[in-house]
């Protein structure tokens, strides 16, 4: 796997960094935009003779609901990226997983998208601006408490990093393991740079 491995350190380089040209006006801050991530790693997989192969798999959905009352669907969806080298055939696989909330039929869009785009920023490492942990709310976030239950319908939590929606038994332990919310991504993040 020494080509391909070669070849990925090229993308790497090419995709160091990503500006966050999103907004979230509701929330105040700034994000870099799934399309721009995968703009920028699919002109360097393809400059580099790299193969990518996405297959996603639903791991959830489920109603919830939200503050306002509505209810929405949260499907929670990881995605297996086969990358391979179009000359030397070798492969690998990155992984990543992203939970999407819509009140329409676009959970599952919203999901698999986060998903990619959160696979290739952590295997690619590419940074995105700010340090998410130098944020002046952050002791403001982790102190939010979900919205009661109604109906027996799950509560929704918010990822402090990502700010995806994740499960409350993901919220739980994600408090417990690092003292705040954090999605699935965003731990194992944590836990490679530890």
């Amino acid at each position: 796997m020494q080509k391909l491995a070669k070849k990925f350190v090229e993308v790497m380089r090419d995709c160091s960094h990503v500006a966050k040209n999103g907004s979230n006006d509701f929330h105040k801050y700034k994000y870099a935009t799934a399309s721009d991530v995968l703009e920028k790693v699919n002109a360097s997989l393809t400059k580099h003779g790299i193969a990518s192969i996405v297959t996603p798999t639903l791991l959830s959905v489920q109603e919830v609901t939200t503050a306002k009352g509505n209810t929405e669907r949260l499907a929670t969806v990881e995605v297996t990226i086969t990358l391979i080298d179009s000359e030397s055939g070798e492969s690998f696989a990155i992984k990543g997983l992203g939970s999407g909330q819509d009140a329409g039929d676009k959970s599952l869009a919203k999901a698999q998208t986060m998903a990619l785009k959160y696979a290739y920023l952590a295997s690619l490492a590419i940074a995105t601006g700010d340090d998410p942990e130098a944020d002046s709310k952050t002791d403001e976030v982790m102190q939010l408490k979900p919205a009661p239950q109604k109906n027996n319908v799950t509560n929704s939590f918010t990822c402090h990093e990502c700010h995806c929606v994740i499960s409350q038994k993901v919220a739980d332990y994600s408090k417990t393991k690092f003292g705040r919310f954090l999605c699935l991504d965003c731990q194992r993040a944590k836990k490679s740079v530890a």
